[in-house]
């Protein structure tokens, strides 16, 4: 049995998380505008979409931060640098892998800290950032 996460713990956890969905937000939205090729409108179109999402899930998490007694984070992880559209395509199924990852766990940490409701919806996070690593793999599975 796992040690009981304390609050300290998963706000800073959740930071982390935080930290990522703004590196989402900044690659979507840069990507977007910097996407170029002959697949350049549907790209654009498949990264702007992106961006709501991953904004109500930054909102979410620095709420809880807030919550939890911890001060939400301002910096994102970094955006990896890509030339070419594959190269976006990549780094985004990454991304969403590290989420998909990170959301796992912090669910779990979630309710061994004893918040149901946090677990939750972190589960439910889990299914939109899976369901973003499914659709960008079907893009690079035709490239």
């Amino acid at each position: 049995m796992s040690p009981k996460t304390t609050r300290a713990q998963l706000a800073a956890a959740l930071n982390q998380d935080l930290a990522g969905e703004y590196q989402a937000v900044i690659m979507y939205a840069t990507y977007s505008a910097a996407v170029t090729g002959p697949h350049r409108p549907m790209l654009k179109q498949f990264f702007s979409a992106e961006i709501p999402e991953e904004l109500a899930h930054a909102q979410f998490l620095a709420e809880k931060v807030a919550s939890l007694g911890g001060s939400p984070v301002t910096v994102p992880r970094p955006v990896p640098p890509a030339g070419d559209a594959r190269q976006m395509l990549e780094n985004v199924l990454a991304a969403e892998r590290q989420a998909i990852a990170d959301y796992k766990a912090r669910a779990e940490q979630a309710a061994s800290y004893g918040d149901k409701g946090l677990a939750t919806h972190l589960e439910t996070i889990v299914e939109d950032e899976t369901s973003h690593f499914e659709e960008t793999e079907k893009i690079l599975r035709g490239w």
